[in-house]
């Protein structure tokens, strides 16, 4: 595999602290090892206008503090006075959202908590947790107005601690498939763009002594994002060209989870990455269909990353991920809400005879994932009375209309599936039917993977493996063209559609990267459960942010295999939806328009509250004529029928450079050195706060805890055996006691163990506990008699169930050849010396550990190991420990509390 010249650039701005004075804010970023810092000047004493200084210079931790110790002394009332300070400490911070004006000042949107949430090849992705909004203007110059306090409440209304994610070094905008395509540039191009870019901007290419390494060093490669889904873009418009990129953080919004598949010990890492649109975005009834520019309503792009975290580089690592889109019918059409109906009539709100808002979506998706795309349409085709059908009728003629003009080979693939009609249908699996919808799918599509194909796939090829699509090149495969699902709200049935097409395309990442033997995936097994539990939590999000409510329908109500408590549930969540989509989600429209910049207030126009519909702020052309005429046959953009089917933003091109920044660096660089970045050796890690043990896996929560499983993530269990269900957590237990109690109704299979509910009803039990007992000891029937009286009898098991092998069948003659040479090598190895015999035991050790040599080597091996030797200074440092936990404490010398001193004054002050 050839190296990687080129690393995704590092912001060096990931800690924040804001200082305050009454002319100015000062706010201060700097790594996170603290050695370079960036200083902002934010003026206070304009009331309406945003001025800001950045000086672009990278400061050391003395020079920032001189700085800062200057500014202190100069705000002073009076000079010399120690009582009252210049320059005060506001906030701490972790990056910014943006600034954002209504009908006063300006104010900054600093994050002030955050989490991690997943990690891709050492790169973290953390999750907003809180965020705090301060006015910038000094109470001196503020100009009030009456309605000031109504707007910065509407905003505050997007509740950024939800399902907000922003990193420091991987564009969360982009797929893996384009961050890694970039990283792979060919040199000579990089080192033109580096040429050109040094002209163009003030801080693109630092040369920084690498003259004196003959020139040798690593390229720093940062795309422009992709706006479509940042959601800060516009609170970062007014900064974008007069700040240092590193001072620009872009978030997106949707769903990001992450679970530990361990393999044997090996852990891959499988995330789950939704990214909603900031175009045309808003709640379920309010958005509908698509507006002018092709953007459509509930568009959120999923991504499934798998990667082996036992290597952790984008260059040597293994990598491999999947795209699919869910998105809004994309036509002018609404639903009416007056009427508190549930179930409002659908609405064809223009004519669109040549299909000019779905040429303008298609294209889009031509230059973003390249050909086929492949509608699957679950929306219903029979009904008594024309509702849902509308909108497939228009469908099947706007896709049939564009195909006129596109090649055959790059052709709009429509299948049509009423998954309704297959739902209530006795006769029908509907998972099944999917099953075979999403194994077409991903071999028209495929995936990518960064590395070539293994030797195994040559040695034992699968049918299945050879007919994949995509496109194959010398470093390994890439995804061409994506499946686009759709239903009416692009909720429940699309989650399961995808959750289907996502598990194939699950099973073929991992036998791509040599964890399975064929491409495929039972339900029911550890893999398979870690794996829905994701896209169910991913569901349920898409779900909140878009209809008000979690998945109604599930995949296990598709599978029928749903608890009695789920119908319940399901009534619930209804309910839910109906009284957010009545009752609320006017209110969140208003926000969202006022957060992502739709709408703007000014002086002498209407206020948000005011106006009767917010149809004129996303349907631009309904204010202005446009003064170019689209061709109606020409409909896609010029030079992407030139690359299909690789997509137009992934290919070599002069547009696409100039999206690109490139600096060259040594390679031991922080602004690239992702190694010092994720291990952070300067700081004191907690084994309780790291992330990678706090994630879930599937060892620990899918796997039973019984003697004798076979601990292969890909096994079928059965429904009662796996960690999950029971040894779940104490939220859960009263539904898993329920569900044990409605199937104890029917007779157990033979070889099915009976649970006792009172075991389940111990909430004081340790979840750790009952694992370490149930690994130790033989496992006990436990049976309820007619007196409630327990009666336990001993199951004992076959070697068979054990070890895999049955003891009783006679060897075979291979075999005990094998195991007679094994111990003749056994006996001619296993020498004693009686001389090292007679030199241990007079150790003073010999009466706490007798250490005997069992082999003539003197070196290690595979039968002995050398006790090591501890030096003088590890031994005191031992003894110093065993009289510390005595109470017998050593004094601290100087050094000692030097060196508290200096780690205090670094990490606090």
């Amino acid at each position: 595999m050839p190296v990687v010249a080129a690393a995704p650039l590092i912001s060096s701005v990931q800690k924040l602290v804001l200082y305050e004075t009454r002319a100015r804010y000062f706010l201060v970023g700097s790594n996170p090892a603290e050695t370079k810092y960036r200083v902002l000047k934010i003026d206070r004493t304009e009331p309406k206008d945003l001025v800001i200084i950045d000086d672009k210079h990278v400061y050391t931790q003395q020079e920032v503090r001189e700085l800062l110790g200057r500014l202190d002394l100069g705000n002073r009332t009076k000079m010399g006075q120690k009582g009252s300070s210049g320059l005060s400490r506001a906030v701490s911070a972790f990056g910014i959202v943006g600034f954002v004006r209504f009908l006063e000042g300006y104010y900054i949107v600093l994050i002030t908590k955050r989490r991690k949430m997943a990690d891709i090849g050492g790169h973290a992705i953390y999750k907003i947790e809180d965020t705090n909004t301060i006015y910038i203007p000094n109470d001196s110059v503020r100009v009030s107005h009456p309605d000031e306090a109504r707007y910065l409440r509407i905003f505050q209304n997007v509740d950024l601690s939800s399902n907000f994610y922003f990193s420091y070094s991987y564009d969360l905008s982009h797929s893996l498939q384009y961050n890694l395509t970039i990283l792979r540039m060919p040199l000579e191009t990089l080192k033109t763009e580096t040429t050109q870019t040094r002209q163009e901007s003030f801080d693109i290419f630092e040369d920084e002594g690498l003259s004196t390494q003959g020139g040798s060093g690593v390229f720093g490669i940062c795309s422009k994002p992709y706006e479509k889904y940042v959601w800060n873009a516009k609170l970062l418009e007014a900064v974008r060209t007069a700040v240092h990129r590193d001072w620009l953080l872009y978030i997106i919004h949707g769903f990001c989870g992450q679970s530990k598949l361990l393999i044997y010990g090996r852990p891959i890492y499988v995330t789950l990455i939704a990214r909603r649109s900031s175009k045309f975005a808003g709640t379920r009834f309010l958005k509908r269909g698509s507006n002018c520019e092709g953007d459509v309503a509930n568009e959120v792009e999923t991504e499934q990353i798998l990667y082996d975290a036992s290597v952790m580089s984008f260059s040597a690592g293994s990598y491999s991920s999947y795209v699919q889109v869910r998105g809004s019918v994309p036509l002018y059409w609404s639903q009416d809400i007056s009427t508190m109906m549930p179930k409002p009539p659908i609405t064809l709100d223009q004519a669109d005879p040549y299909a000019h808002v779905a040429a303008l979506h298609f294209d889009q998706m031509l230059q973003r994932f390249g050909s086929p795309i492949i509608i699957l349409n679950l929306v219903k085709e029979r009904e008594k009375r024309k509702h849902e059908r509308i909108l497939s009728e228009e469908l099947v003629a706007a896709v049939t209309y564009l195909n006129q003009f596109l090649p055959p080979e790059h052709a709009i693939i429509y299948i049509p599936w009423d998954m309704a009609k297959y739902t209530k249908s006795k006769l029908c699996n509907v998972l099944d039917r999917l099953n075979v919808i999403a194994e077409s799918v991903v071999k028209k599509t495929g995936f990518f993977v960064n590395r070539p194909d293994s030797y195994c796939s040559i040695l034992r090829p699968d049918e299945k493996w050879n007919e994949l699509g995509g496109c194959v090149v010398s470093t390994g495969r890439l995804q061409t063209g994506v499946l686009r699902t759709n239903c009416v709200d692009c909720l429940d049935r699309t989650n399961t559609a995808q959750f289907m097409v996502g598990k194939c395309a699950l099973a073929y990442q991992l036998y791509s990267l040599g964890l399975i033997d064929k491409p495929n995936l039972q339900f029911d097994t550890d893999a398979v459960r870690l794996f829905e539990e994701l896209y169910e939590d991913h569901g349920d999000t898409l779900s909140l942010q878009y209809g008000g409510s979690q998945l109604v329908h599930r995949v296990k109500t598709y599978r029928k295999i749903a608890p009695w408590t789920q119908h319940s549930k399901d009534i619930m969540q209804t309910l839910s939806r109906y009284y957010s989509n009545a009752f609320s989600d006017a209110d969140r429209q208003d926000s969202i328009n006022l957060f992502l910049g739709v709408f703007k207030p000014a002086e002498g126009k209407p206020h948000l509250w005011e106006l009767p519909t917010d149809f004129y702020l996303h349907h631009k052309n309904t204010l202005s004529l446009s003064q170019t005429r689209p061709s109606y046959t020409y409909w896609w953009t010029t030079g992407v029928l030139k690359y299909l089917p690789l997509p137009f933003d992934e290919v070599t091109c002069a547009e696409n450079r100039r999206k690109l920044t490139v600096k060259k660096f040594h390679k031991y660089e922080e602004e690239i050195d992702i190694h010092n970045e994720f291990f952070r050796p300067y700081e004191l890690s907690s084994f309780d706060e790291t992330f990678c043990l706090a994630m879930t896996n599937s060892t620990r929560d899918f796997m039973p805890k019984n003697v004798g499983i076979d601990p292969s993530p890909f096994t079928v269990r059965k429904p009662d055996e796996t960690g999950k269900s029971v040894l779940g957590n104490k939220n859960n237990r009263e539904e898993t006691v329920l569900q044990r109690k409605t199937a104890a109704s029917a007779p157990p299979p033979p070889s099915e163990e009976a649970v006792s509910s009172s075991s389940e009803d111990d909430s004081g039990t340790d979840k750790e506990d009952e694992g370490a007992v149930s690994q130790r000891s033989t496992p006990v029937k436990v049976t309820d008699t007619g007196d409630n009286t327990k009666i336990t009898e001993n199951v004992v098991q076959s070697t068979k169930d054990v070890y895999g092998v049955n003891l009783s069948d006679i060897p075979s003659e291979d075999d005990l050849a094998i195991y007679a040479r094994f111990v003749q090598l056994g006996q001619s190895q296993h020498k004693q010396d009686k001389g090292s015999q007679q030199f241990f035991s007079k150790h003073p050790l010999d009466k706490v550990i007798n250490l005997i040599p069992i082999s003539s080597f003197s070196q290690d091996n595979i039968y002995e190991v050398q006790p090591p030797r501890a030096d003088w200074k590890s031994i005191e440092i031992f003894h110093a420990h065993i009289q510390a936990g005595r109470g017998n404490m050593q004094p601290l010398g100087r050094d000692d509390f030097l060196m508290y001193r200096e780690y205090i004054r670094n990490r606090y002050m």
